[in-house]
């Protein structure tokens, strides 16, 4: 598996930056997760719409579904240029209708619900899912593709959930939206503190943070973190991969 970052700020997108979105590749399947303001823009400096195979979404926010919009016209788009593509498979909850409905988009995306409780097959991908602490229905994902697992967080407030069900993953991409001195919780978020602890009670391999805070000094963040956990941190930014 390899994955990309495209963006990793929280809310809202810094200058030239983006919100949620990240890029799992394997096996010559490419899979989005999320698609927040200004991913369509900073993937097309690499990777093209209409290459996806699918899209993923944890929850409607639209830090993480704001793009959704121009991802369909730019497929659309190119399909009038020549490159008509197959109709793209948007993975997403069915709690909230009006935006589950938004997901499908002519003959260019379709929504498909995932059922929670289950497993979903996505390409190579076998994908588990923990409801976590946010204000509104959000998904964190366990992705696994041969023997290799990585775990997203999405948006949450600590859950002791999370820990057995990121248990020996190669990567944990986990937001830390707050610093060690603060408190997440009412907000659904998790501080560095909390993402270094999660990695060593899981006991992953490698740790991501993202869904990153608009101020202070992110290196804090990757401090405040290796003082719970002592494996490798990396603090995400737009075009970071990891393949594993």
């Amino acid at each position: 598996m390899k994955l990309t970052v495209i963006g990793s700020w929280g809310g809202y997108p810094k200058a030239d930056g983006a919100s949620s979105g990240y890029l799992l590749e394997h096996g010559g399947f490419h899979l989005l997760i999320d698609c927040g303001s200004g991913v369509l823009s900073k993937m097309q400096n690499f990777f093209q719409p209409e290459e996806l195979d699918a899209v993923i979404i944890s929850h409607y926010h639209p830090d993480h579904t704001a793009d959704i919009g121009v991802l369909q016209h730019a497929r659309l788009i190119q399909g009038f240029l020549g490159k008509k593509t197959a109709v793209l498979p948007i993975y997403g909850h069915s709690l909230d209708q009006p935006e589950f409905a938004k997901l499908t988009y002519k003959d260019i995306t379709k929504g498909v619900a995932y059922d929670s409780e289950g497993i979903l097959t996505a390409g190579p991908f076998q994908i588990r899912f923990l409801q976590t602490n946010h204000p509104v229905p959000c998904y964190a994902m366990r992705i696994e593709a041969d023997g290799k697992t990585l775990i997203y967080t999405s948006d949450t407030s600590y859950k002791k959930e999370l820990e057995a069900f990121s248990e020996n993953a190669d990567l944990l991409v986990c937001e830390c939206n707050f610093y060690g001195h603060q408190n997440g919780k009412n907000a659904g978020h998790m501080t560095s503190l909390d993402a270094g602890a999660l990695a060593s009670k899981a006991k992953v391999k490698n740790l991501l943070l993202t869904h990153l805070p608009h101020y202070g000094e992110l290196r804090e963040l990757k401090e405040e973190a290796s003082a719970e956990y002592a494996g490798p941190i990396s603090i995400a930014d737009y075009k970071w991969s990891h393949t594993f």
